[in-house]
């Protein structure tokens, strides 16, 4: 059984923070790793991110990813002060983890409306910064306690 979204195991675990530089160099510490580049969410050229339904052009976030096992990533997540669900969470919630998130592999809409058929609600969606595929955050807190993201990857 490959469950709602097709696949079991989860690929990245997000934390929004304040201080993605600071936050960076303790988990680089605490893994005994190199810290990793930061890179900016990108350009809504791009991006095309969307917010509730809406164009969100000015939502932003900068980002460092730490590969903390086959096929698991850790992301740090500073977002900027426009609304998105970074914002949002931070401003709710202060500092921690966000997501969990699951590549998808059959295409990203049937996942979404998969999801939202489970009880999940589709809160934010964009594409990749360099254009390589696209994702997207579902508040599952009702049936699953936590923001569930999906990432699918044209390569």
């Amino acid at each position: 059984m490959k469950g709602v979204v097709g696949t079991n195991l989860v690929a990245q675990v997000g934390f929004i923070v304040k201080d993605v530089e600071a936050t960076k160099a303790k988990w680089a510490e605490f893994l005994g790793v190199e810290a990793p580049p930061t890179v900016p969410c990108g350009d809504y050229a791009i991006t095309q991110t969307e917010y509730k339904g809406q164009p969100a052009p000015e939502a932003n976030c900068l980002m460092a990813f730490f590969d903390v096992g086959p096929g698991l990533q850790l992301e740090l997540i500073q977002p900027n002060e426009n609304p998105s669900t970074w914002r949002e969470f931070l401003n709710e919630h202060g500092e921690g983890m966000h997501h969990l998130a699951f590549n998808v592999k059959n295409g990203m809409q049937k996942a979404i409306i998969d999801c939202t058929e489970f009880g999940m609600k589709l809160e934010q969606k964009g594409e990749y910064g360099d254009g390589s595929g696209r994702y997207a955050y579902l508040s599952a807190y009702e049936p699953l306690k936590v923001l569930v993201e999906l990432l699918e990857s044209d390569r």
